[in-house]
């Protein structure tokens, strides 16, 4: 395989491998969104006999009905719990990281390869101009 080809293909593979990472960036982002509107969001929960109750955001409750519970008649705290938005925060970490070092591993790569095909033209015309310097020398 000739070193052109094989630098198209070199740069071909490095972009899917960025797109790989920013792809699951976008999902950890997209879990961050998650994290942030399970804690952020009021939200309602039907309880005993049918009644709907009102709760209020699991991060902005203090002592309100997101946390008095099922012993006082309640049952916000049990339909928004912190473990299940902790679960999707602690998801969205490996997913991150993957995606932080597949992106930048493909955007180097990338960068690399540009670099070096300037190299090895300015090389080409350097060898050039000192084959004209030489032939008008003579």
């Amino acid at each position: 395989m000739r070193s052109r080809e094989y630098d198209l293909e070199f740069r071909e593979r490095s972009t899917r491998i960025r797109d790989a990472g920013a792809g699951l960036l976008v999902l950890s982002a997209l879990l961050w969104g998650w994290c942030a509107i399970l804690l952020m969001t009021d939200y309602t929960v039907e309880g005993w006999q049918g009644r709907t109750n009102e709760c209020a955001a699991r991060l902005f409750a203090e002592d309100g009905t997101a946390n008095e519970g099922v012993w006082k008649g309640d049952y916000c705290a049990a339909e928004r719990d912190w473990p299940e938005a902790l679960a999707v925060l602690g998801l969205s970490i490996p997913v991150s990281l993957v995606g932080t070092a597949l992106f930048t591993t493909g955007h180097v790569s990338r960068r690399l390869s540009g670099h070096s095909q300037a190299m090895r033209e300015l090389d080409r015309l350097a060898d050039e101009r000192e084959q004209r310097e030489k032939g008008a020398g003579a």
